[in-house]
């Protein structure tokens, strides 16, 4: 893509409604629009970084097995009567009337319509397990919409639901999903720890949130200094491995780290006072298992090996989708702009011209360009006839990792410069050796 043909409407000034980091960036690099309280239009780079971000999610969906599939955004009223959670959901609920006179509702979540297809074509336990998921809009009618995509009343998300014979394959299940969960997040460049959680409105008793820590999250954390040191790395799991999938949650959720709902204080007090935190954290995920709730109440069986039917273990797995590209931002910038990760980064490297209209390096810009490409790579390429600082400040603000910096005077010695955005470090190399390190960074990811 070169800058010229890109709809990218950089702001200069700060709004005054974007109270924290995210929002502000957000907004500034043309990321977004707000089009009403809480309700964005998503400009092309910030789509771009959208959809990085999701087809991260569908393939640690895939490598776990899971199904995906979509499902409306409007849904009836009478499968949430069913559950009992028409009345109980609360102002949340956006509910709507058909011109019939339907009572609808736009999903909040999908628990009541994912049971109904279930029970309409599932009658055995032999096709059991089965987990499928969705990303799709919801909306949730915020009282006080703020903080940008991280408190919108309509945003992305992921949800997914586990349908199993017992309780023993449910919870398998559940662990299933939290190492996806670590996969997923570590992908994106984000340290998101599990937390015991309250189950709130979904149900249950076992469910964790996935929070990172910033200071602008709106949960006060309370957590054990060492689950900081987990990581969960390129180990290989095998997905159907019980023990395997027990032991990775056993690891990452023995050491205390509970959001303020849960927090015990005489828990948190056993812990040695030097790894005793309390921090702020932004939640980007939950899990949770709650077992036949739904399926008891909408009825929801299968045939169990007796002959007899059998109400479905259940769970629920959501990740926020368009909340992660706000969370990402809040823990990877600086005075500057953004820094994205190179997971999810909206074009792999920028290119900029430091004197357009000079033959020698117009076409340098051009071969680099064209050489990025053929590489597989996406490079963002500066053709404004601009000033170099009006570029660079461009650069620094929508924060692509690796910038390649072409002027006549590194041409006659061959040489570019090569800049990583994350640290400001930069090296001179040929165009040639520039093209080959940022492709070999990228094969890491």
């Amino acid at each position: 893509m070169r800058m010229s043909r890109y709809f990218l409407p950089v702001l200069k000034e700060t709004p005054s409604e974007a109270q924290i980091v995210s929002h502000r960036y957000m907004l500034r690099a043309g990321m977004i629009k707000q089009s009403s309280a809480g309700i964005y239009s998503w400009l092309p780079l910030g789509y771009k970084v959208l959809k990085k971000i999701e087809n991260i999610v569908h393939e640690e969906q895939a490598r776990a097995g899971h199904l995906p599939m979509l499902m409306p955004t409007i849904q009836s009223a009478d499968l949430w009567r069913e559950s009992g959670r028409y009345e109980a959901f609360g102002d949340e609920m956006l509910r709507i009337k058909d011109r019939h006179d339907r009572d609808m509702l736009f999903t909040p979540t999908a628990e009541e319509l994912i049971t109904d297809i279930f029970r309409s074509h599932v009658n055995s336990y032999k096709d059991l397990p089965l987990t499928m998921y969705q990303i799709q809009w919801k909306f949730r009618d915020e009282v006080r919409p703020r903080f940008g995509v991280m408190r919108g009343r309509e945003f992305y998300m992921k949800d997914g639901y586990n349908f199993d014979l017992t309780k023993e394959d449910a919870l398998h299940a559940y662990n299933r999903h939290l190492v996806s969960y670590l996969r997923t997040y570590e992908r994106m460049g984000l340290q998101a720890i599990p937390m015991r959680a309250d189950s709130g409105a979904m149900g249950g008793d076992n469910t964790h949130e996935f929070l990172v820590l910033a200071d602008t999250g709106e949960s006060e954390v309370f957590y054990d200094s060492a689950v900081t040191d987990l990581t969960f790395g390129d180990r290989e799991i095998d997905y159907d491995n019980v023990e395997q999938c027990a032991g990775v949650m056993e690891e990452f959720t023995t050491k205390y780290a509970r959001t303020d709902e849960t927090h015990d204080e005489a828990l948190f007090n056993a812990i040695p006072e030097a790894r005793r935190k309390t921090a702020r954290g932004i939640e980007v995920g939950q899990i949770f298992y709650f077992g036949t709730k739904y399926s008891e109440a909408m009825k929801a069986t299968v045939q169990g090996p007796d002959g007899k039917p059998v109400p479905l273990h259940m769970g629920s797995h959501g990740i926020g989708v368009s909340r992660l590209l706000g969370a990402i931002i809040e823990a990877s910038h600086d005075d500057k702009g953004i820094i994205w990760p190179e997971g999810v980064t909206p074009f792999h490297c920028g290119i900029v011209n430091l004197k357009q209209g000079d033959e020698e390096a117009d076409g340098a810009c051009e071969a680099l360009y064209k050489s990025l490409t053929t590489s597989g790579l996406e490079p963002l390429y500066d053709d404004r006839n601009e000033r170099a600082g009006g570029k660079f400040a461009t650069m620094d603000l929508i924060g692509l990792p690796w910038r390649i910096t072409v002027g006549p005077r590194g041409l006659k010695n061959g040489v570019v410069e090569l800049t990583s955005r994350r640290t400001g470090e930069s090296e001179e190399l040929s165009p040639e050796d520039a093209v080959k390190k940022v492709a070999a960074i990228y094969a890491e990811h």
